[in-house]
């Protein structure tokens, strides 16, 4: 695992509450449509996990997305996601929902991004996280650039950089050869 700075650490150690976008962060942003208009997308189950052992930390999550598929309410399920914004025109008004109804102060949350809509929260939450194929501006605006891409490994990138800077990344993998 990669070296964090100082700063990076203190940020991540914060955070009780995960926020992700969906298409390009969950998945790698494509979408297939079937003939009855049934939106398809793929998810990887390293992202999976990440959240579980997330979750098993004691931070919530949750997703904001501009699109209401019903695969990802499935998935939303399946991962048992704290809170679910689907739909969404304004992230802002959303983020600040979300906030209200966790509880939350802005340095408590970490979003991840793949694109300019996704910039009203980046800029307001107290880790923004982009992928590495996000839009250049976006990019601009990470505290983080996660090195997997997105629908590949970059959620769980993040999911292990904040546990490993709460201090418990070591005690959760180890559980697993015991």
């Amino acid at each position: 695992m990669q070296a964090i700075s100082p700063e990076l650490q203190a940020r991540a150690a914060k955070i009780k509450l995960l926020i992700l976008d969906v298409d390009g962060v969950l998945t790698d942003g494509r979408i297939f449509i079937r003939d009855d208009g049934e939106e398809i997308k793929s998810f990887h189950t390293l992202d999976g996990h990440g959240l579980k052992m997330l979750q098993a930390s004691g931070v919530q999550t949750a997703i904001i997305t501009g699109r209401d598929a019903p695969s990802v309410g499935i998935r939303v399920k399946q991962l048992g996601i704290n809170y679910y914004f689907k739909g969404i025109s304004d992230k802002r008004a959303a983020y600040e929902e979300l906030r209200a109804q966790a509880g939350l102060e802005e340095a408590e949350c970490a979003f991840v991004g793949d694109d300019v809509v996704d910039l009203p929260v980046m800029v307001r939450c107290g880790l923004p996280v982009a992928v590495p194929d996000a839009h250049w501006f976006t990019l601009q605006h990470a505290a983080y650039i996660a090195k997997r891409p997105g629908g590949a490994g970059a959620v769980r990138e993040v999911c292990d950089l904040i546990i490993r800077a709460k201090g418990t990344l070591g005690a959760a993998l180890n559980g697993y050869i015991k």
